[in-house]
């Protein structure tokens, strides 16, 4: 399915799990960020892939590595054929990653424009228990954030929607019994 811009049809939520699942299983440390996190604090636009920000120590090179061989990444985008070899030697070298699997697409990214790396956003998370599992999205403050600065039009207007959330966060907090 392709909609007007020639691009595939939204993955609907559920599919994300199974880029989850190998990535919680397989105890990589990552963060949720991009789409799936905008959707998981209550976001109703559609997104195309799954952003994640990984930690680039060489344990977790080697996990996520792991986590991901059976979905058989590849660079989305590429001619078929390309050699593209998926080892921890090729994400040390890298940093960005675009892949297309057989779960479908996901960024694995070692840094974000706004947000740094792994270690710089961890303290802007919060933990998520979705799709029977539990892990790191980052939070709703520092996913506006994070938008802002990407900078793209698509993430100003996603801004907008993700503003209301946090005013009926706040204003939720704000109505809580102390």
């Amino acid at each position: 399915d392709a909609d007007v811009q020639g691009r595939s049809a939204p993955a609907p939520m559920t599919a994300f799990a199974s880029l989850l699942s190998p990535l919680v299983s397989g105890g990589v440390d990552f963060i949720v960020i991009g789409g799936v996190a905008a959707n998981l604090h209550g976001a109703a636009r559609p997104t195309y892939d799954f952003d994640v920000v990984y930690a680039r120590d060489a344990a977790n090179l080697a996990r996520l590595v792991t986590a991901l061989e059976s979905l058989r990444p590849y660079l989305r985008g590429a001619p078929p054929g390309l050699p593209f070899r998926w080892d921890a030697q090729t994400l040390a070298s890298g940093l960005n990653f675009t892949l297309t699997t057989q779960a479908g697409a996901i960024d694995i990214l070692g840094e974000v424009t706004g947000g740094g790396g792994y270690k710089d956003l961890l303290p802007h998370t919060i933990e998520v228990d979705a799709f029977g599992l539990k892990f790191l999205c980052v939070s709703l403050p520092k996913l506006i954030a994070l938008k802002r600065a990407a900078g793209r039009p698509r993430d100003f207007d996603a801004v907008a929607e993700l503003e209301v959330l946090l005013e009926e966060q706040e204003r939720d907090a704000d109505d809580r019994p102390v």
